[in-house]
């Protein structure tokens, strides 16, 4: 039986602050190699490897994949979301900025917050956790509002697309919480969503006539690689494993710190300055997330 949290403890914060940070890396790794890789050619890559790599890490540990246990409409549902939600964020990368498409991408928290307390009634936010959430966001906008000033590489379309890969990751995390899938291991969770997504990302991609050019620079090859390893396996393992452990909507709120990561990285990579409003954004950002996961004090 999967013991339930009411609270992040330490491993929690600690694995949550390692996923953000690689998820900021992640939005320019992937924008930087759409030059090389086509989206959908790129996603498909990364996903069949990543399943793989899922594949074998559960023959070495004996973790079941294919017992029946009454979760795979829910888990078929979940996938389908999770391919949706990658889908829009690499066909975004083409028509906006990788800050840009993230500030629209990490609204998830909020389709949490408003879904999940319906099926998890212990979850309901209170007062001051809803002005930690709003903090939090209007924080990430404030620290990305030149992005909204106006780039030549932003469009709606892109807009649009990212914010539908954040309505469809808040979904996956309300079906999750909503269903059997709670009740399954994390590799089975996150074997759902990645066999989905590998499964008909190719066929997407031929689709659109993507050109599928195997000859690859060793950056394209080394993006590829840190993506599917590090990203779509072990950090997805680990976001899986606490979705089945702490409050989703606490754990929810702690993503937006990855807008903020992916502007430092953005700074680093393509020599943006890093403006005194980010530096606030991160103070705002962090008092927002201690206000979420204020416990309420025990009646006397």
């Amino acid at each position: 039986m999967i013991e339930r949290k009411t609270h992040l403890d330490t491993l929690a914060v600690s694995l949550l602050l390692g996923c953000c940070l690689f998820w900021g890396l992640q939005q320019v790794l992937i924008k930087a190699t759409l030059a090389e890789i086509p989206p959908m050619f790129q996603a498909s890559l990364r996903l069949v490897g990543a399943t793989l790599l899922l594949w074998g890490w559960c023959a070495w540990r004996r973790i079941p994949l294919f017992s029946r246990d009454g979760s795979l409409a829910a888990g078929l549902l979940a996938g389908a979301l999770f391919g949706g939600e990658f889908a829009c964020i690499y066909l975004g990368l083409q028509y906006t900025t990788a800050s840009r498409l993230t500030v629209f991408l990490y609204t998830s928290p909020f389709w949490v917050a408003v879904l999940v307390p319906f099926w998890a009634h212990s979850e309901k936010l209170r007062g001051l956790q809803w002005v930690g959430l709003l903090c939090a966001f209007v924080a990430v906008v404030f620290a990305l509002r030149e992005g909204f000033s106006g780039g030549a590489a932003s469009t709606v379309r892109g807009d649009l697309l990212a914010l539908a890969a954040g309505m469809l990751w808040g979904l996956t995390t309300v079906v999750i919480r909503a269903s059997r899938l709670v009740k399954i291991s994390a590799e089975k969770l996150l074997f759902y969503q990645l066999a989905v997504s590998a499964a008909t990302f190719p066929a997407v991609s031929l689709g659109l006539g993507e050109a599928w050019v195997w000859h690859f620079s060793p950056f394209a090859l080394a993006s590829l690689g840190v993506q599917t390893v590090i990203g779509a396996f072990a950090s997805y393992l680990a976001w899986m494993w606490m979705l089945g452990r702490y409050p989703a909507t606490q754990i929810s709120t702690f993503v937006f710190f990855t807008p903020l990561f992916a502007l430092l990285f953005g700074a680093l990579w393509l020599g943006e300055a890093v403006t005194p409003s980010l530096l606030a954004a991160l103070a705002t950002v962090a008092a927002g997330i201690m206000l979420v996961n204020r416990r309420p004090r025990a009646a006397a």
